[in-house]
């Protein structure tokens, strides 16, 4: 029982690289995080894209900008992630 438990406290949160594409809402960021896979089917490199809403403290971050982003508890309906660096 305590080993489960232990385990849970020791999740890893998930860590993202993405280009900032919004930063028009205070303290709110909008990042394109991009995958690459090879289709199943006709073997060709694709990419495709998701937009996540990250928590940024103080700092401004310019569009274009590439950061990092952590996973985090839920701060509003959309917003599960924050920003822990800029590259």
């Amino acid at each position: 029982m305590e080993k489960q438990a232990d385990q849970k406290c020791n999740t890893k949160r998930k860590v993202r690289e993405g280009v900032v594409v919004s930063n028009k809402m205070q303290k709110t960021v909008k990042v394109r995080v991009d995958r690459t896979f090879k289709h199943p089917n006709f073997n060709k490199v694709i990419t495709r894209g998701k937009i996540y809403y990250a928590h940024v403290e103080e700092e401004e971050v310019e569009i274009g900008k590439l950061v990092k982003i952590i996973e985090t508890r839920p701060l509003s309906k959309l917003k599960r992630w924050r920003v822990l660096q800029v590259l």
